[in-house]
């Protein structure tokens, strides 16, 4: 079914109500390469919470794949990878609790040989308190031509001098089936002959793992490892990370704010994530 702008734009996902434990958040930052340097993530009874937790907390116990299926749009799965996400939060994550999260789709472009599709959500505690705001966009190869707007394009320049920290992290080689334990079983991720129909040699480690391992790189080197420093964190995901490949992340402090770079050493330094913005408490 090709994309109709006209009924995808402003539709309503629907609202969904869900629960996490503290098992739930020690089980995400182990997934993320916690470990005994972060044992402040992995307190049994009060861990504290990075902000990308807030992209899995909803989905954490699904154990199916996701569907790319909304009103107007309808894809295969193989032809999606993740485009842009950004996480706003109101307050420190609490290590469990109840929420709603509410969703819609807030635009969708016509890139030509592909189409980006943009979600915005809110999410709020029981008492309607807010806990964190999400945009986030899906880009879908070969979904082009359907004659929507072609979309803003904007990038974050980066200072001209060496950065303030410059931090490479290892990542495992089971990094990714560590990862959909953590609700995102996308078979993209953990199945070979999936991932070479896709167009990859191998499977790929998601792009929101990726996301968090940045998000505990950049809180330990610069923010004196306390993740309630962080308000925002943005970023555009600019290249495929294979497992066991390691993350470089070069920051620059800038006013109010740490800029990052993301790349991969072992490939030249590949972009991994590009645009990566950090918005400080």
């Amino acid at each position: 079914m090709p994309i109709d702008p006209a009924i995808a734009i402003g539709a309503d996902l629907g609202s969904n109500e869900f629960a996490w434990e503290t098992s739930d958040v020690q089980l995400y930052h182990l997934a993320l390469g916690a470990g005994l340097d972060d044992l402040s993530y992995l307190d049994d009874v009060a861990p504290q919470v990075l902000p990308t937790f807030a992209t899995v907390a909803a989905t954490f116990h699904a154990t199916e794949a996701p569907r790319v299926s909304f009103p107007g749009v309808e894809i295969d799965l193989a032809r999606i990878v993740h485009g842009s996400q950004e996480i706003v939060v109101h307050q420190p994550i609490p290590p469990s609790g109840k929420a709603t999260t509410s969703t819609r789709i807030a635009e969708v472009w016509d890139k030509g040989k592909a189409a980006v599709i943009v979600q915005e959500s809110t999410t709020v505690d029981t008492d309607g308190n807010p806990l964190w705001s999400a945009r986030s966009s899906i880009f879908a190869r070969g979904e082009g031509g359907f004659g929507g707007e072609r979309g803003p394009s904007e990038s974050v320049a980066l200072p001209d001098r060496e950065p303030d920290f410059d931090v490479t992290t290892k990542t495992l080689p089971q990094q990714a089936l560590l990862y959909r334990m953590c609700g995102d079983r996308n078979p993209l991720h953990s199945d070979p002959a999936f991932a070479k129909a896709a167009g990859f040699p191998a499977p790929i480690l998601h792009g929101l793992c990726t996301y968090g391992i940045v998000c505990k790189t950049v809180v330990g080197a610069a923010l004196d490892a306390d993740a309630a420093r962080v308000k925002g964190f943005r970023a555009k995901f600019a290249g495929v990370v294979y497992p066991g490949e390691s993350l470089r992340c070069r920051i620059w402090r800038d006013g109010s704010q740490l800029l990052v770079a993301v790349t991969v050493p072992e490939r030249d330094d590949a972009p991994a994530l590009a645009d990566v913005v950090v918005t400080l408490a």
